[in-house]
């Protein structure tokens, strides 16, 4: 199967955070409805929103990188983590034009498996994914709950493979959320993910979609919805 590589390039400005973007919130400063986003963001990656300040990275493609990142910032102080980027479609007319909200992954990764015990699936924090479905029918945003397959091995995403974790029930196939949900649980920290779909291996034939362009045309409206999960999740005592 041809498939593209997800893109590892840094962010030029505030919304090219998209593709493989996480944002970190600390919940010391009290909540206000008004909004407003630092202008120095690409220098410090730690904007103010709704009077709070907190810190938004831009995540390495691939679990062993993104848990590298997460265990990083966890060293450096942060608590709470909203994770979202793109992923591949698996089952199409369940997951049309709704926002991801996976509530289990399958481990078809190495990560993961340096934190906790060896079992197939491992599955998201129900707090976690209440919250987030709470906010984004708040924001009257559709989405989906659901299982995803989470893979080291994108150009191994073979027919027989897209057809087996689909009979197992999976949405879409990214490569971190298995083991970035191993980590927050190894480290007892509150991981609240959702995903929007790229490319599309519900098909006959691959179909590349808006892969190339890393979400770019909507990552101010995912961007958005981070920050209003790390709101949320700032208030909530998880």
């Amino acid at each position: 199967m041809n498939r593209s590589a997800r893109s590892e390039e840094h962010a030029n400005n505030f919304s090219s955070f998209s593709n493989r973007a996480q944002c970190v919130y600390q919940s010391s400063r009290l909540y206000s409805p008004s909004a407003r986003i630092s202008q120095s963001l690409y220098h410090d990656f730690f904007p103010e929103y709704s009077h709070r300040i907190g810190g938004i990275f831009l995540s390495r493609v691939g679990a062993p990188a993104c848990v590298v990142g997460i265990e990083e910032i966890l060293a450096l102080g942060a608590r709470k983590i909203v994770q979202f980027g793109s992923c591949g479609i698996l089952n199409q007319p369940a997951v049309q034009n709704k926002i991801i909200i996976p509530t289990a992954a399958v481990r078809d990764e190495g990560t993961s498996y340096h934190y906790i015990k060896s079992i197939d699936e491992i599955t998201a924090q129900r707090s976690c994914i209440d919250l987030a479905a709470q906010c984004l029918r708040k924001h009257h945003v559709p989405y989906i709950l659901g299982k995803v397959w989470t893979t080291d091995g994108i150009y191994r995403e073979t027919l027989n493979l897209i057809r087996e974790r689909k009979e197992q029930g999976c949405l879409a196939v990214d490569m971190e959320c298995s083991a970035s949900l191993a980590v927050a649980r190894f480290r007892n920290i509150p991981l609240v993910q959702f995903l929007f779909g790229a490319d599309n291996l519900d098909c006959d034939t691959w179909e590349q979609r808006d892969l190339t362009d890393y979400g770019l045309q909507l990552s101010n409206y995912y961007l958005f919805l981070a920050l209003e999960l790390a709101l949320e999740l700032a208030r909530q005592k998880i």
